[in-house]
């Protein structure tokens, strides 16, 4: 998807990616809520995606987006260049867009993502599990995240906290949310502040009045609802 305030500029840059077969543009925004509305809806594998737009700039974007697709700036601005690779941007490209750094950087995205290659049903993918990445912005840090990397989830008020590596941002979103938008298999609600990463657990202990008590691998011990027990249970055995 091409993401661009400057109808010529989108339409440069669609005439410049018509000409590899492995790529499909399956759509154009001229703004960010645009943006979001459609990435929400396709799921793009990839977005070319300028910074300076009205409203809300590129990097606002992203901060909204549960689901996040890979990312090239384009901008005629090269001061955001440090920070587009603060947030793990694969490229960023100047305007107006050389052909030849275009080139260079879809050969050098294909060898590290062979996926690219092939038309991948992202629309399947109504829940985000452990391969998707997500965008966290906590002031002026910001960070692209594979969930595999998130160990849990922490409820406060009317924010998240959300623990990785050795983070810990928080992001405007209750728990229920999150609940509703991660893969149930891979993300378990263990009690009313916690969402687990199953993959982080290390450890099941019997616990009191029927509840559980698991050890995540970073040492972490996160009590399970006697309630939350028996679903964790039933859905965890064989």
């Amino acid at each position: 998807m091409v993401i661009d305030d400057e109808r010529l500029a989108r339409k440069e840059l669609t005439s410049l990616l018509s000409e590899y077969a492995h790529l499909d543009v399956i759509g154009e925004a001229a703004d960010a809520d645009e943006a979001k509305k459609k990435i929400e809806t396709l799921h793009p594998e990839l977005i070319f995606l300028d910074i300076q737009m009205p409203e809300k700039d590129g990097f606002q974007l992203l901060a909204e987006l549960d689901y996040v697709p890979k990312v090239i700036f384009v901008t005629a601005y090269d001061e955001y260049a440090l920070r587009a690779f603060e947030v793990s941007a694969l490229d960023y490209l100047m305007k107006p867009v050389n052909p030849e750094r275009l080139d260079e950087t879809l050969k050098r995205l294909t060898e590290e993502e062979p996926g690219i290659e092939s038309a991948v049903d992202l629309t399947r993918k109504n829940r985000l599990d452990q391969e998707d990445q997500i965008f966290l912005k906590d002031g002026e840090k910001c960070w692209f995240v594979s969930l595999n990397e998130v160990s849990r989830f922490q409820s406060e008020g009317n924010y998240v906290r959300v623990f990785f590596r050795n983070h810990k941002p928080m992001i405007l979103r209750s728990l229920n949310t999150l609940e509703s938008i991660l893969e149930p298999r891979s993300f378990f609600r263990v009690n009313r502040r916690f969402i687990v990463n199953l993959r982080w657990i290390d450890n099941v202990e019997n616990w009191f009045n029927g509840g559980l008590m698991v050890t995540l691998k970073d040492g972490t011990e996160i009590e399970v609802s006697r309630r939350q027990a028996a679903k964790f249970k039933e859905s965890m055995s064989l």
